[in-house]
């Protein structure tokens, strides 16, 4: 009797969704290809890594899960059977141990991405992963073969038992995840709602003389709110507006405001651990006669960008009680986002209506999504990552178990 060969599985997308999918893909007895089109793998994951990899969040499961909005039921399970404890532990398990920093975050202790990824495509080239980078994905042909092709231009068909689009978002897109799959699936009749900016920084109309000053200056320790919700973290001035973790954290409803009503406006708190008393008194024992850039730097320990911002956005208040409540609600209108290309990451996608619970299309049956491609979205913190990864792995489950029922019937 022949021996029954291995089922033959294409992962195209070599980013962490596409290689968590290869990993578990690889547990299952089945031959795995990874392609790729850039030269090498995991690119973005390198970029997210230059300035620490944030891997996941050590906050309480329950507060964790809200984060991903109105995808929290969707992603549940998923994140149910990756959460952030095995995050630490799969990363331990490559040799990069983890720690937890003051706002939960958690990092590899090397702090890159380089080391991990290194260490993780070597185990996968271990269980016998194949790897074929610069091969772009063109879809399928009229046999519902894999269609390739290479950067000379040459094309390469390949057959698969079963396939997992793992071709990110729509952002980054010199890194690979250029939303080019968006009219291959459309063309296929799966629905996609649009890529949109997530995670991106927002511009405000500066004046010319504010912008050439304080562009690229940070503001540290403030709070930002809008409609209700505030958040504190760190912002940076850029040329074209205002960008950084805590105008991430409120992105989501800022981008869909904007779309609605065109502009909006948020209030910045350059001192969010002083209420407005405090500021009254302190500013109140400064000297009058003093600059008030000196009276904000000795009473508030304030820098110049908060004078310009003062100034920036209207008349000076001259009493202490006046300029303490407006250092408090500084009014900022932001008239649009950074465009997709440059946001951290994206939201639309594949809908959830088009796929079952194991992340297969319903309507091409053995073809899996995962990771950015799929319609959700969430804050910077941990939370990217750990959805695209738990995605990934639920995606090369869902081969397994859908592989399993067909031989079942067969």
């Amino acid at each position: 009797m022949t021996e029954k060969s291995s089922p033959q599985i294409v992962v195209i997308g070599g980013g962490p969704a596409g290689l968590a999918a290869a990993e578990i893909l690889t547990d299952g007895r089945c031959e795995v290809t990874v392609v790729d089109q850039m030269p090498s793998f995991g690119r973005k994951l390198l970029m997210a890594g230059r300035s620490g990899l944030n891997l996941t969040n050590a906050e309480d499961e329950s507060t964790f899960s809200r984060r991903y909005g109105v995808a929290e039921q969707w992603l549940a399970p998923a994140l149910s059977a990756f959460s952030a404890s095995m995050m630490t532990t799969w990363a331990d398990d490559l040799g990069q141990s983890c720690f937890t920093g003051s706002s939960g975050r958690v990092f590899p202790k090397a702090m890159k991405a380089s080391p991990l990824l290194r260490a993780w495509l070597k185990r996968l080239a271990e269980r016998g992963v194949h790897f074929r980078p610069g091969l772009r994905w063109q879809g399928w042909n009229d046999d519902g073969k894999i269609v390739l092709t290479a950067r000379d231009g040459s094309e390469e068909i390949l057959q698969a038992d079963a396939t997992v689009l793992a071709l990110g978002g729509g952002s980054w897109a010199r890194l690979g995840s250029d939303g080019g799959w968006v009219s291959l699936l459309s063309a296929a009749g799966i629905p996609v709602a649009p890529l949109r900016p997530a995670n991106c920084g927002f511009h405000v109309e500066w004046s010319e003389g504010f912008r050439e000053r304080f562009s690229g200056v940070p503001l540290k320790r403030i709070a930002l709110s809008f409609a209700g919700e505030a958040c504190r973290g760190e912002a940076v001035i850029t040329e074209k507006g205002l960008e950084g973790g805590v105008v991430y954290a409120l992105s989501a409803r800022l981008r869909d405001a904007l779309e609605r009503d065109g502009t909006v406006e948020v209030l910045l708190d350059l001192r969010p651990d002083f209420d407005v008393e405090q500021m009254t008194d302190r500013l109140k024992r400064s000297r009058a006669r003093e600059s008030l850039s000196n009276r904000l730097r000795k009473a508030l320990q304030l820098s110049s960008v908060a004078v310009g911002l003062l100034r920036e956005t209207g008349e000076v208040p001259a009493d202490p009680e006046g300029l303490a409540r407006r250092l408090k609600a500084i009014p900022l209108r932001l008239t649009a986002t950074e465009p997709l290309e440059r946001a951290i990451s994206s939201a639309g996608g594949v809908c959830q209506d088009a796929v079952d619970q194991r992340f297969m299309l319903k309507a091409l049956p053995g073809v899996f999504v995962c990771g950015e491609m799929l319609d959700w979205e969430a804050p910077t913190g941990g939370y990217l990552l750990q959805a695209v990864m738990a995605t990934g792995r639920a995606a090369g489950q869902g081969v397994l178990e859908w592989l399993a029922e067909r031989e079942a019937v067969a």
